[in-house]
């Protein structure tokens, strides 16, 4: 079991001399999905797995100290780009350095450059090395269809906001069993509690949905789970621990980029293909 001394911060330097020392060619390195001008809808949803253990008997460059988490790291958590991996461990990283609190013992992190079609949030056992859920997750209405291109912090907007959050306590509301989300990235997430932005179950959250559909069924903002999976993956996650959500390009990546090994929080300005409204 990883120490529970490794920092986030810890972490990602390992992971970066993971990346930095594999013998793989850029062209076998993992590439982030990129929406299309036109969207591809899609055919056939991947189902959702859970409590996949990634093993660490996979050939891999390591550096000296290694451990299952590392090791899990190097791979791409089952699928989970390595550079999202990487932003997400260097916000949180960046939030404690900024004086918040949080668990260091999971991470879960959601790509909204991949489509909804395909299993986009992970949930990551920092100290043992397991991808704990790999689920499908809805975006807002707002967002877009099967590829979220629009994102925001805004009231009545329906949609899906970006960076990162810190999950607290759970209720039962309109949509069942739900998590309450701290956004704590200002400009671009920070109103989440006033918008109502939480975790829940969703019925129109399924592989049958997709496939009939081309796409999930959409929320008012929430990153909404199937019904089957949403309270594992609520309980597991609930209680201060870190919820890093993404995209792959627009005004909030580019801040989020710049601000890497800085910890100076995302702030607005700026622009790009994908619109944040504020």
């Amino acid at each position: 079991m990883l120490n529970r001394s490794l920092t986030p911060a810890v972490l990602l330097a390992l992971l970066v001399s993971l990346i930095a020392a594999s013998p793989r060619s850029a062209a076998e390195a993992p590439k982030i999905a990129t929406p299309p001008a036109v969207e591809t809808v899609a055919t056939k949803a991947v189902p959702a797995t859970r409590s996949a253990v990634l093993p660490a008997s996979v050939a891999v460059a390591v550096p000296a100290v290694a451990t299952p988490a590392t090791m899990a790291f190097a791979k791409g958590a089952d699928g989970l780009s390595p550079k999202v991996l990487a932003m997400a461990l260097d916000a949180v990283a960046c939030a404690k350095a900024r004086g918040v609190s949080g668990r260091d013992d999971l991470l879960t992190v959601i790509d909204y450059s991949l489509p909804s079609t395909e299993p986009r949030l992970w949930v990551l056992d920092l100290e043992r090395g397991e991808v704990l859920f790999h689920e499908l997750v809805a975006h807002g209405s707002g967002s877009g269809d099967n590829y979220a291109t629009r994102f925001s912090n805004v009231m009545d907007s329906r949609q899906t906001s970006l960076g990162l959050f810190r999950t607290a306590g759970t209720y039962e509301g309109g949509n069942g069993y739900s998590l309450k989300l701290q956004g704590l990235d200002e400009g671009f997430n920070d109103r989440a509690e006033e918008r109502h932005i939480v975790m829940h179950g969703a019925w129109y959250v399924s592989p049958e949905h997709a496939r009939s559909q081309g796409r999930l069924g959409r929320s008012w903002g929430c990153p909404a789970l199937s019904e089957a999976s949403a309270r594992p993956v609520i309980d597991t996650i609930k209680g201060g621990t870190f919820v890093f959500s993404y995209s792959g390009t627009g005004e909030w990546y580019q801040k989020a980029s710049s601000s890497l090994n800085s910890c100076a929080a995302p702030s607005q300005g700026g622009g790009g293909p994908v619109t944040v409204a504020r």
